[in-house]
């Protein structure tokens, strides 16, 4: 049985990365989160984080070392709206792909627990 990475693909995971933090840095809600870093930055960290997450090879590990994803993102405060913005960036980005309404929704629905995971206010 393939992983979810093994079916969505580098491309179509760059593809992807490139949709949602369009949308983020947009966000009135979680933009500031990430304003302080540069896009080409965040963007290489969600795309190895991600490949990872998703069952590929542990590109964030062997680049940044230990995901450790809910220390990482204590100094910011997510709360639940930008959780839910979050959630719903993501969603949105994911269905700008060119791909089957089954997979986007296997996609979308690995992060919810994740996103919850981050909240720490």
């Amino acid at each position: 049985m393939k992983t979810m990475y093994e079916k969505l693909g580098d491309e179509r995971l760059g593809l992807l990365i490139d949709a949602f933090y369009d949308r983020v840095f947009d966000s009135e809600i979680i933009g500031h989160l990430f304003n302080q870093t540069n896009k080409e930055v965040i963007k290489d960290k969600q795309f190895s984080f991600i490949s990872q997450f998703l069952g590929g090879p542990l590109r964030y590990f062997e680049k940044y070392g230990n995901p450790k994803m809910r220390m990482r993102h204590l100094p910011h405060k997510i709360d639940q709206a930008a959780r839910d913005e979050w959630l719903k960036l993501m969603k949105e980005a994911i269905w700008t792909l060119d791909w089957d309404e089954e997979n986007k929704t296997a996609l979308y629905n690995c992060f919810p627990t994740l996103a919850s995971h981050m909240m720490n206010s």
